[in-house]
């Protein structure tokens, strides 16, 4: 493994206290010292790999020597949730919440996507700036909380807003990534909001005589506990609208930064049927994704050592990152990889394996990324349908690093509704 010098250590050192980021110093380090490298901070000493080859072994081919996740806020927060279990006992919670997220049951959630999209610009007033960060978690809250468990979250939005907030803040990279044991304050009772919500609903639905179609009467038919079952559903409601949440407001700061774009995708829009949206919608998508994927890195704990590359090795028990960032900003992959190019996505365009995995791969591949892009495709087009938007800070909006990747600011649009012929 190359060594980073000084120089390197200090710059990456100097982009983590400016930009309060990974992402800085994860790009500095691939860029000067490779594919494979050790991040040389105090107290904090994670391997980092990316590029297709490295991840594929992570993911597919050496799989079983890595761990998913081992002392750390995602795990205190989900438990026993899927994303953060292994072995067996993830087989089984995978395998019983696919049935409602496979791609065949999917277009029975689209009505219920256009409705809970309407009642949100319903509130919107011709003029008015609204932030597309806030609505597109609007949308997404409502949407993952009908679909999954059949619950209408809309009056209850204000109760579960900030603790939902607080929640993901909870998970965010920080000061926790040095000091484990920092004390957390300010957390308990927005988790308790969320947590007499959630047994709640479930609680409500054992006492039910009606069974529902859904994620939450498959785990409860399964003989799962309350509180497995409780895991599971704040898996989902924070990763799976958390993402949609990020995907659809960086689409909207693409099209913000590169009204090029948005003018050939609106016109593309007017020329098609709703129900037949033009390829240009997916390009955008997936070139979103490309640049900005919600979940950027992978956190992987090494229960077996495990090499790379000309016999580099990793000890068992050390920390990995692989990093779907760099991966999908390899300049040997990718022509002009920080430019905005949804061209790269036309029909017949290849792309070498492993080198976009927006969602990840193998056995834990994201559950839900069929799902995250049916929502993204059908809340896109028909909010670009309705409306036209009209950037208010294009040049302000930033990559922030949270549990997600997110624009920040914000994204401000000014919108304004279109006129319908008949």
């Amino acid at each position: 493994m190359k060594k980073p010098d000084a120089e390197t250590g200090l710059s990456a050192l100097r982009s983590l206290l400016f930009d309060r980021s990974l992402i800085g110093p994860l790009r500095i380090m691939g860029e000067r010292v490779g594919k494979f490298f050790q991040i040389p901070l105090p107290g904090f000493k994670p391997y980092v790999v990316f590029g297709p080859e490295n991840v594929r072994k992570v993911l597919i081919t050496e799989s079983s020597k890595f761990r998913w996740r081992n002392n750390d806020p995602v795990r205190d927060v989900l438990q026993k949730g899927v994303l953060v279990t292994d072995g067996d006992e993830h087989d089984r919670y995978r395998s019983l919440m696919e049935k409602m997220l496979h791609p065949g049951v999917l277009p029975q959630y689209k009505e219920m996507m256009l409705r809970q999209t309407d009642r949100v610009t319903a509130t919107w007033q011709n003029g008015q700036t609204v932030d597309m960060l806030v609505e597109a978690r609007k949308i997404a809250l409502l949407i993952v909380m009908e679909a999954l468990f059949s619950v209408d979250v809309w009056q209850d939005i204000p109760l579960l807003w900030n603790p939902i907030l607080k929640a993901i803040e909870h998970i965010s990279p920080g000061l926790w990534i040095f000091w484990r044991k920092m004390p957390r304050f300010g957390y308990k009772r927005s988790f308790k909001i969320i947590d007499d919500y959630l047994f709640g609903i479930i609680h409500r639905r054992r006492a039910s005589l009606e069974k529902k179609q859904d994620l939450l009467q498959h785990l409860i038919d399964a003989g799962l506990s309350d509180q497995i079952i409780r895991d599971q559903m704040l898996t989902m409601l924070i990763a799976g609208h958390d993402t949609s949440t990020a995907l659809l407001a960086w689409i909207f700061a693409m099209l913000a930064k590169d009204p090029s774009v948005y003018e050939k995708l609106n016109l593309a829009m007017e020329n098609a049927e709703e129900d037949k949206q033009p390829h240009l919608l997916e390009e955008v998508i997936k070139e979103t994704l490309r640049l900005y994927p919600p979940i950027h890195i992978g956190n992987r704990m090494v229960a077996e050592e495990v090499s790379f590359g000309e016999g580099e090795t990793i000890p068992a028990g050390e920390r990995l990152f692989y990093s779907i960032y760099l991966t999908q900003r390899d300049p040997d992959l990718w022509e002009k990889p920080d430019d905005f190019c949804p061209e790269r996505f036309q029909p017949g365009a290849r792309t070498n394996a492993m080198s976009y995995i927006p969602f990840g791969g193998g056995s834990r591949a994201c559950i839900g990324s069929a799902f995250g892009m049916m929502e993204a495709r059908t809340t896109l087009a028909h909010l670009l349908h309705g409306f036209t938007f009209e950037p208010m800070n294009a040049d302000k909006i930033h990559l922030h690093m949270g549990a997600t990747l997110e624009p920040h600011p914000g994204v401000l649009m000014r919108v304004s509704r279109k006129a319908r012929t008949l």
